[in-house]
């Protein structure tokens, strides 16, 4: 099977009508494909990350294969960071990991603001004049920034989540800054050519609408009316369960709020339409994208239709793709969007396969020698929100001096889904201990997990 690419010159802009609010002739299809590109061309994400001349074939190669009506540039949440000091874990098939926090040993906040000569931007924004040049006609590029509270996290670590309660008015005077930060970048990305600036969030899944409000609403509402003053679009783009933010975000004015597979889409679409906001999303990307089959993503973009209404409204992968994701897999998802009616002819004999759970062994938690800390994430090597949940869990888990174990499963194996579906669990990132759901989609602090885990001691 081939994607659908006929009238290519409409499908920039139908994105761009759809992120207008107005009716399109077709439900636009943005891949979110990041390192994953490089798996095409035989690259791995380290090199295509730093490499504008692999990074551009990549990019090209997606474009051919996927006909996008819009397609980012660069997926990588690390690259303000490692301007402003934080030293990088490279990976081979994701996206590098702050592996340190500035801010952690000395919060003094920088004033430094970046230049178009700073760490990896001159390789970006070459390959993103480059790709405008190429494939500008036909698909519309976004540029991603880091947002705001995921920078200011990586640049102060998880003390960031103790300071909203201990120092707000520090929280305050970060945010104003790692803002003023990446709208800088946002400016240099426009200025070479990107029509949609995607602010990537994933933390903001990680606090209560309060905090939002306390400290998101006015950073984000300036971005945002920052970005549609230089007449490009808007994206507000976030992982995990931000269900209980959505109505928040939508306050802050982006022209489109793009979700994960945590979200019900059907309850999105009506908070977005409250607003007239563009909803994005939300393929799962490993039980579909990674694991399934191309008939499973493409019965779950034909359900995405079934149940949504098609007026403001955008189909995505539900965050950056895995690396591994099967290229065939990808092509369904296009074809059914291009065209669901043959899809629906396609899938009249489909019948989705039962994961067997009977192999999963759960622990025999009320006879364990200590208790037990387990941590479900997405991919803690990739998912912002999953890295620090799991850097929580392991600071606890050191300074209790081997008084408890802690397991990480990634989803990003069937053994680990299925584990995932035996014992329950809705959301991601996510705490366990002693099989006792704890946390989900919200980051404890070091002293409150402490004390958590610590109700589980035996006397």
């Amino acid at each position: 099977m081939t994607s659908n690419s006929s009238n290519p010159k409409n499908r920039k802009a139908d994105l761009l009508t759809v992120l207008q609010h107005q009716a399109s002739s077709q439900i636009p299809w943005v891949p979110f494909a990041g390192v994953h590109v490089g798996k095409l061309t035989g690259y791995n994400a380290s090199e295509v990350l730093q490499d504008a001349e692999k990074l551009y074939e990549s990019l090209l190669e997606a474009n051919r294969l996927y006909a996008p009506d819009g397609q980012p540039v660069v997926f990588d949440l690390q690259i303000e960071a490692e301007i402003l000091g934080c030293e990088l874990l490279w990976a081979e098939e994701s996206p590098p990991t702050v592996a340190t926090h500035p801010l952690q040993s000395d919060p003094t906040i920088p004033t430094y603001l970046p230049t178009p000569q700073d760490g990896r931007l001159p390789i970006i924004l070459d390959v993103m004049q480059r790709m405008k040049s190429a494939v500008g006609e036909h698909t519309a590029l976004y540029g991603l920034i880091t947002g705001p509270f995921t920078l200011a996290s990586h640049l102060r670590g998880t003390e960031i989540f103790m300071d909203m309660i201990d120092q707000p008015e520090y929280v305050t005077k970060l945010l104003r800054y790692t803002s003023g930060f990446v709208e800088k970048v946002a400016s240099f990305y426009i200025a070479a050519g990107m029509e949609v600036i995607a602010v990537v969030d994933p933390m903001i899944s990680q606090i209560s609408p309060r905090h939002f409000k306390r400290f998101m609403s006015e950073p984000f509402s300036q971005l945002f009316k920052n970005i549609r003053e230089q007449k490009v679009f808007s994206a507000f783009f976030v992982c995990g369960d931000a269900t209980k933010n959505l109505d928040v975000m939508c306050q802050t004015g982006p022209d489109c709020i793009a979700v994960d597979e945590n979200i019900d889409m059907v309850y999105a679409q009506s908070i977005l339409s409250q607003y007239n906001i563009t909803l994005q999303g939300n393929i799962p990307l490993t039980t579909r994208m990674l694991l399934g089959t191309q008939e499973d993503n493409m019965q779950y973009v034909i359900e995405l239709l079934d149940k949504l209404d098609h007026h403001n409204m955008i189909i995505s992968p539900g965050c950056d793709m895995p690396y591994d994701t099967p290229v065939e897999n990808v092509i369904g998802v296009a074809e059914a969007i291009r065209n669901p009616e043959q899809t629906r002819r396609m899938l009249m004999n489909y019948q989705q396969v039962d994961m067997d759970l009977s192999h999963i062994e759960i622990p025999d938690y009320h006879h364990l020698e200590k208790p037990l800390m387990e941590v479900f994430t997405l991919d803690s090597a990739s998912c912002a929100a999953c890295s620090y949940m799991l850097l929580a869990a392991e600071r606890a888990t050191q300074a209790l001096q081997g008084q408890i174990d802690m397991v990480e499963y990634k989803m990003t194996s069937t053994e680990n889904i299925a584990r995932l579906k035996k014992m329950g669990i809705q959301n991601l990132p996510a705490i366990l201990i002693n099989g006792e759901l704890k946390f989900s989609s919200l980051i404890p602090g070091q002293q409150e997990l402490i004390e958590t885990i610590q109700g589980f001691f035996v006397s």
